[in-house]
């Protein structure tokens, strides 16, 4: 059973082939194409990359749409030599990450027109990230025929936060006309690591209350009830919430104008202000969190304040979502690249926290081991983890499940007919 799994980019395309045949999917080959309309690309294919087999091929070539990026990928993954399936028709299911389908797709889908038409519909609410999208969608209909694209969403977890969670206090008609309202991103991200979570606790996810962390270069947390999102630090874009690489997170709405005026700024270059040129980068000019420890170590103060900036931000947060779930936390729990990786950011985060009865075991979160761990000591009031995310296996899981379920129904319907 196997799923190819597409993220479409501006200029990107990632991907990975999964076998979901056995319970935890086996990744039989991934890849980046790059610098998709931007002259000559490169595309770089990792066969069995958790394999001892595991062998990297680099092709370079123009790609000046998506359409030639996927001719590519796909003649790698059925290439007589090197291939990892013998043709299209393996393929089970494509699952595409796709941002953006506002209030009106709230699961994953099958896509068909009215799912197409939708993902064009919020290109206002996520301009960026929608049109390559679709785009690899439109491309992936027409290299498989016959095989189901699945769509599945990265504002599918925040959009059953309640009311009050996700409404903003604008005129009304805003949200009615323009649908403003918070819908939270890195929603596959923090789904799977719900289910994770519960998982490792050996709990049902419909009792889970925890408070889950993507901390990297785009960071957010979701505070999860009962398995599903209460709330959620990114709002109407991601740029809401959390200091992060390039973007300022949560500030003074009142900063805006007033930056604008002052320097004539137009609303694009306003936009780009605060997400590309801000965050870590705006103060200290890295992006990358490794490099901020690098100069924070040389005495670099301005790496050092957006390193506290960052944690600041994280313990406000957290803070706000544990009196929203009234104390009960079943855990809390860090992923992505610097949740997973950075045992600095961890110990800053949780530093101050042992009068809530927050306790690390300093030597267990020093180690890097693969998999899920605990890093609380054993006294703390409830554990702290450190639960790798795994977003394209979760797009898989979804497509598997909705194509699954169309085919149940499918059969089911036939025999209702028969019956009759």
């Amino acid at each position: 059973m196997n799923v190819l799994v597409v993220n479409a980019g501006s200029s990107s395309c990632k991907y990975q082939l999964i076998d979901m045949a056995g319970s935890c999917g086996r990744v039989l080959c991934q890849g980046l194409a790059e610098r998709i309309g931007l002259g000559r690309g490169r595309l770089t294919h990792r066969l069995y990359p958790d394999s001892p087999r595991s062998e990297t091929i680099v092709r370079e070539q123009a790609f000046p749409t998506h359409r030639e990026a996927l001719e590519l990928i796909v003649s790698l993954l059925t290439d007589p030599a090197k291939g990892v399936i013998a043709g299209r028709d393996e393929l089970y299911a494509i699952g595409h990450r796709a941002v953006h389908g506002g209030e009106a797709i709230t699961r994953p889908v099958i896509v068909d027109d009215r799912v197409k038409q939708v993902i064009e519909d919020c290109t206002p609410l996520g301009p960026l990230h929608n049109p390559p999208n679709l785009a690899g969608i439109q491309v992936c209909e027409d290299l498989f025929p016959g095989i189901p694209n699945v769509a599945v969403f990265d504002t599918e977890f925040g959009t059953g936060m309640p009311e009050e969670s996700y409404m903003y206090a604008l005129p009304y008609e805003y949200y009615e006309r323009l649908g403003v309202r918070r819908y939270g991103f890195h929603g596959t991200s923090h789904k799977y690591i719900a289910k994770s979570v519960a998982k490792y606790l050996d709990k049902p996810l419909r009792d889970l209350n925890a408070i889950t962390m993507h901390l990297g270069n785009g960071s957010s947390v979701s505070c999860v009830k009962n398995g599903r999102c209460l709330d959620t630090s990114m709002g109407l874009s991601p740029l809401e919430g959390l200091v992060m690489g390039t973007r300022c997170g949560s500030i003074d709405p009142a900063i805006v104008p007033f930056i604008m005026q002052q320097d004539k700024l137009s609303p694009a270059e306003m936009d780009a202000l605060m997400n590309k040129t801000s965050g870590f980068g705006g103060v200290c000019d890295f992006t990358d969190m490794r490099d901020v420890h690098a100069a924070r170590a040389k005495g670099d103060s301005k790496a050092d304040l957006a390193f506290r900036l960052f944690v600041h931000s994280i313990k406000k947060t957290l803070g706000s979502f544990f009196f929203e779930l009234g104390g009960k936390v079943d855990a809390i729990t860090f992923t992505a690249g610097i949740g997973e990786n950075d045992s600095i950011t961890r110990q800053a985060v949780v530093k101050g926290l042992e009068a809530i009865g927050l306790k690390l075991d300093e030597r267990e979160n020093s180690l890097r081991r693969p998999g899920p761990r605990t890093i609380s000591a054993p006294d703390s009031r409830f554990p702290i983890l450190v639960i790798p995310t795994n977003e394209e296996l979760q797009i898989a899981e979804s497509a598997v499940d909705v194509v699954s379920a169309q085919q149940m129904l499918g059969i089911g319907t036939r025999q209702l007919l028969n019956l009759r």
